[in-house]
């Protein structure tokens, strides 16, 4: 079992308080103004990319993801890809810990994460110990669904080929089950609202086009300082040919009044 890294710090650390903080998320102004309701279970979404700085900033974003995928139709598993903050462990790693949060157990699919522990990707639960960026996510699955498992992805490695990689190993494991992939990432870090904005904008752009390789050379070639673009190539490469939606762009500067701000961002990938 994985303890929580962050529960109050980045989000309430006690269960009551921590729903009624993705709620508020659901109806902020900048989130998508209400609590997600349940759909049919059409299931048209692949995956999409989500923040994870703490709620206060980056939740309402994030909730603009999980209300679609509630109104799709929960899938029974999600694949959870997010950047290696700390620097331990393995250079792509997963773990077969259960990962525990203020709303109870969330449990690993071990099935699917056997079929994707190859190639570049070891078993080494050192690298999520103290890593956000996968544990911000499940708060949000946990509030719209308790019947779910998830693999969680520590990315180190965030090269091209390491992207490319990791995204068709997952692709491989995923095809014909009901999975969705999750990048998890933010966009610019401590910049101005007004660069934020311009070069969020491009990397946005990319991804709209599910162009993997423009997305890494417009981070390179512009010096986008986004934590978790190798995540999110990774989760473009395993739903190639699904088509992708921006729901959402704002910066912590829209919560509070800050000089340098962080950017946010979700997306979704559809069939």
């Amino acid at each position: 079992m994985r303890s929580p890294a962050v529960a109050g710090q980045f989000y309430s650390g006690d269960e009551k308080g921590l729903r009624r903080e993705i709620e508020e998320c659901f109806k902020s102004p900048i989130g998508p103004q209400r609590l997600p309701s349940k759909g049919d279970g059409s299931r048209k979404i692949l995956g999409g990319v989500s923040p994870h700085a703490g709620l206060v900033f980056s939740g309402p974003v994030a909730a603009h993801l999980y209300d679609e995928v509630a109104a799709d139709g929960v899938p029974g598993t999600f694949v959870i890809i997010g950047p290696n903050h700390t620097g331990r462990g393995s250079g792509v790693a997963l773990t077969m810990e259960d990962f525990e949060t203020p709303l109870g157990v969330a449990k690993v699919d071990h099935e699917l994460a056997v079929a994707i522990r190859k190639d570049l990707v070891d078993e080494d639960p050192r690298a999520h110990y103290y890593e956000h960026s996968i544990e911000i996510q499940l708060p949000f699955i946990q509030y719209i669904t308790s019947e779910f498992k998830f693999v969680p992805v520590c990315m180190a490695f965030q090269d091209y080929d390491a992207a490319r990689s990791l995204g068709e190993t997952i692709r491989d494991a995923v095809r014909g089950k009901d999975v969705v992939v999750v990048a998890s990432t933010d966009f610019s870090h401590y910049v101005t609202s007004e660069t934020a904005r311009e070069k969020d904008g491009m990397a946005l752009k990319a991804i709209e086009r599910m162009d993997v390789r423009g997305l890494y050379d417009v981070v390179m070639d512009e010096s986008i300082s986004m934590c978790g673009y190798g995540p999110v190539m990774a989760m473009m490469t395993a739903c190639e040919g699904g088509t992708a939606r921006v729901l959402k762009w704002a910066t912590s500067g829209d919560v509070r009044p800050m000089r340098d701000v962080v950017g946010y961002a979700a997306v979704v990938i559809e069939k």
